[in-house]
């Protein structure tokens, strides 16, 4: 038997002696490092789901929105108010003649109305939009077709549901080639798309929305809403409410939005339209992350410092405690590091006992929040890592202060000890 394996046996042996008093002392590194493990898979969890909506707009896109002006002041005609305000197709057209980095440009243009088949009444989201709006939106297409430049040319009835609209108008049929009605029209079902995957800027889930060509949308609809009130109506004129800019790299996104940012200005007298630049916010939560995780981190190793306290007060109570059989083993021939390896594999073996169970239990809380809370969590290979280390670490440390202690008696003093 080697001396490492002895001194090991003998570690066990004495921790073994005091169960209660050792499994108490390593519970201080269990919790301490199953809330490390924890609060940094909780942290990665909501990291990469904000980072993942963020990664569905797209990293190469640049979302401009129509925004009404807080402090607009209307134009008053005979008890109406006119409000005209927004993003225009001229802007997209100088964009795309200016900004030369520019490889596509999506125009949308939303309206909200109900949509009628026999029976079945929904509220839906009517957006008009081009051909190539798939481009730029993870989308996929489970029956039919999408929209094509003949629609757009001619103006056809024709939309594109998504699985939301399907199931409630069409519950026990194929939508495919069925009608539908809106705002007095009727429109032709080409298309079923899965768009659930599809989140705004705010990060809120798409529900029932239908696609029709941007330019029947113009043509039915026109770009007048009108809202009535009880002495007056108020009248909103908007040509589109959003468009996304695709850019040929993500080396010109950032350059590509400023050059945006500046056209509008010259252009609008007033800020009524949001530059929304997914990259930024993407790398924003990046940086968001390394700080969220620090901070956890550090709240998380606090118990694990405690930890490594109670193991240093527990370690000196013991050298107190076997001050005579420190005076035996000097007195037959030990020495003083053969007495320093003894006491410090006694705490390596508290502290990395407690980061194992610590381990395990810190694996466990983030499914059990997954399961009850309904939050995404995210257990990493590195923060094992990091909290098993950071534990053997605190019985090192912890432990080096008792175990020169107590190679420090003399050992005729210690034979004489009571």
């Amino acid at each position: 038997m080697t001396g490492l394996q002895r001194t090991a046996r003998l570690g066990l042996k004495s921790l073994w002696l005091h169960k209660l008093r050792s499994g108490l002392t390593a519970l201080g590194i269990v919790f301490g490092v199953s809330s490390v493990v924890a609060m940094l898979a909780i942290g990665e969890g909501a990291s990469q789901e904000a980072q993942d909506q963020i990664k569905k707009l797209g990293s190469r896109n640049i979302i401009i929105t129509s925004v009404k002006p807080p402090a607009e002041k209307a134009a008053q005609t005979s008890g109406s108010r006119l409000t005209e305000y927004g993003i225009t197709y001229d802007d997209l057209e100088l964009i795309k003649t200016t900004a030369l980095s520019v490889d596509i440009v999506v125009p949308m243009r939303e309206i909200r109305q109900d949509a009628y088949r026999l029976q079945h009444k929904v509220d839906a989201l009517v957006v008009g939009t081009v051909p190539w709006y798939q481009e730029i939106r993870s989308m996929p297409l489970l029956d039919g077709r999408f929209l094509d430049g003949e629609d757009m040319r001619t103006q056809k009835s024709i939309c594109v549901i998504n699985t939301e609209i399907a199931a409630t108008l069409f519950p026990f049929d194929n939508p495919l080639f069925q009608t539908l009605k809106i705002a007095g029209d009727y429109y032709k079902v080409v298309g079923v798309i899965d768009d659930s995957a599809l989140v705004s800027q705010n990060g809120t889930k798409a529900t029932r929305r239908l696609y029709v060509p941007i330019t029947t949308a113009r043509a039915r609809f026109g770009e007048m809403t009108m809202t009535h009130t009880s002495s007056s109506r108020e009248m909103e004129k908007v040509q589109l409410h959003q468009a996304t800019v695709k850019v040929r790299s993500e080396e010109e996104v950032l350059d590509t939005a400023e050059v945006i940012r500046t056209l509008l200005s010259r252009r609008h007298k007033k800020t009524d339209f949001d530059l929304t630049v997914p990259l930024e916010l993407l790398r924003q939560a990046e940086r968001t992350k390394r700080i969220f995780n620090i901070v956890l981190g550090s709240i998380a190793a606090i118990s694990l410092l405690v930890g490594g306290i109670g193991i240093m007060n527990i370690m000196l109570a013991s050298v107190t405690e076997r001050t005579r059989e420190i005076g035996i083993r000097r007195a037959l021939g030990a020495k003083r590091r053969d007495i320093i390896a003894q006491f410090l594999t006694e705490t390596v073996l508290l502290s990395g006992c407690g980061g194992l169970l610590g381990i395990a239990l810190g694996i466990a809380l983030p499914l059990v929040v997954s399961r009850v809370a309904k939050m995404r969590t995210v257990v990493t290979p590195w923060s094992l890592v990091l909290a098993f280390g950071i534990s053997a670490a605190v019985g090192i440390v912890f432990g080096i202060y008792p175990a020169r202690r107590a190679a420090g008696l003399d050992p005729i003093e210690a034979l004489r000890h009571e």
